[in-house]
């Protein structure tokens, strides 16, 4: 059976993966999706999932040009072009440290598609962190490993089965093509400049979000998370004990759970919490 792909507007073919058949519609992108991992979780809860991939990284086609500050601003109209493709007006967003990256872009790019987005370790980072990111740092040989994603888990053998599962899926990838390897995206919003102009873009932001993060991370950190959650004017924080970057797939039911009820919320009347003023609807 041949891999479904989409059409860009500048000639390439990119991988996506198609979930459900709710009437909710739910997008992601990211370089590639953990099997088990909560964009099919969420499908078997009944909503309608996209998985696409991003353009760069197989199966998607490559990419030899090199995008800049404006990576992220590419990735956010290549969704919409999915969405465009398959007859998806607004839809909810979903995606994790780099996937959640191409969310911030979507909603200050595409706003008025975006009706609810997931920020899973979301960042974003601080401008003074610099633009490169962790992935390309160690593709380019100048880290030997990234610092340590997740905390260590002392007496609960079943996280710890679940992460060498995921450490054995991780291992039997395929080498990437030399041209994948290549990719820098590096970060989001670098075209902002500074902290503070960062902070004012966040702050337009009106799409209701919510971030889910590890009090462990030392990539999105709390300290991130709470920056960016003071920022947004409609934003729900979760931070969980004893977890670090890859939360979203260390507690992928609890994180299921949360997503399923903020976008059921959301659905409703258009806000992350359920008190409604009077005359306010859906957004």
């Amino acid at each position: 059976m041949s891999k479904p792909y989409i059409q860009t507007k500048d000639g390439f073919s990119l991988h996506y993966d198609e979930y459900g058949s709710g009437e909710q519609h739910i997008i992601s992108a990211q370089v590639g999706f953990y099997p088990t991992g909560i964009q099919y979780a969420l499908a078997e809860k009944g909503y309608h999932v996209w998985c696409l991939t991003l353009r760069g990284f197989a199966p998607s086609d490559y990419v030899t040009d090199d995008y800049g500050d404006t990576w992220y601003d590419v990735f956010a109209d290549d969704v919409i072009c999915l969405a465009d493709a398959k007859g998806i007006g607004r839809f909810g967003y979903i995606g994790a440290s780099h996937g959640a990256g191409v969310g911030w872009h979507l909603t200050l790019c595409h706003p008025k598609r975006i009706q609810a987005f997931v920020a899973i370790v979301p960042g974003p980072h601080s401008l003074a962190e610099g633009a490169m990111s962790y992935r390309q740092m160690l593709m380019q040989g100048l880290i030997q490993s990234p610092p340590a994603f997740d905390p260590p888990i002392d007496h609960d053998p079943g996280r710890e089965a679940r992460r060498a599962q995921r450490e054995g899926w991780l291992a039997g990838l395929p080498e990437a093509d030399p041209l994948e390897k290549r990719v820098d995206y590096r970060r989001p919003l670098m075209h902002c400049g500074t902290e503070e102009r960062l902070r004012e873009a966040l702050s337009s932001i009106r799409t209701p979000t919510l971030i889910l993060g590890g009090m462990d991370d030392p990539i999105s950190t709390p300290e991130l998370m709470t920056r960016t959650a003071r920022c947004l004017p409609h934003c729900k924080l979760i931070i969980y004990s004893n977890c670090g970057h890859n939360i979203d797939t260390d507690l992928t039911e609890e994180l299921t759970e949360e997503a399923d009820r903020f976008l059921t919320q959301v659905a409703k009347n258009g806000k992350w919490y359920t008190f409604q003023t009077e005359g306010s609807g859906v957004l």
